[in-house]
């Protein structure tokens, strides 16, 4: 028999105009983009804390500290790389993850084929185990106001 575990990841970084958005190891044609030590990719953030909580694994923030000058400027795909390494030495395997980006602009629709396919690639899951949704902050917030981009992901870990 089975045992399962759920994880919440979450993230949010500032937009900024001379940065390229970067969501999901896909880069968005935008005139803005995320400030962050790394790429700022909120969606593999969050996803690497869902997967790193699941497993009871350090976070994001503790693995890859952005005092850390090896990671300034690192593509996230590099950290869930290393994270799903780490996952590997567990007695854990991902299932699915479910994530959903906030942000104003730019609308998410023509992009999700290419992000759900990415990240299906990286975790070596299939397709159908990767659902990405978009939403917006009803022009509220800093979010709706275009200074900031969120995401929420949940992540389902199955014993191998």
């Amino acid at each position: 028999m089975h045992e399962y575990r759920v994880g919440l990841g979450y993230d949010l970084h500032r937009t900024q105009s001379d940065r390229p958005l970067v969501l999901a190891n896909i880069t968005i044609p935008h005139e803005t983009g995320l400030v962050g030590h790394s790429d700022a990719d909120v969606v593999i953030h969050a996803l690497i804390d869902a997967i790193t909580g699941a497993a009871a694994l350090p976070d994001v923030g503790e693995m890859f500290p952005n005092t850390d000058a090896r990671y300034q400027g690192i593509n996230s795909a590099n950290l869930l790389d290393a994270v799903m390494l780490e996952l590997a030495k567990t007695r854990w395997c991902l299932v699915n993850v479910d994530i959903v980006v906030i942000a104003q602009r730019p609308k998410l629709a023509p992009h999700k084929p290419a992000m759900r396919n990415r990240l299906a690639e990286l975790l070596k899951i299939p397709l159908d185990r990767v659902n990405i949704k978009g939403k917006t902050n009803e022009l509220m917030d800093a979010i709706g106001q275009e200074k900031a981009i969120a995401c929420h992901c949940v992540a389902l870990l199955a014993t191998a």
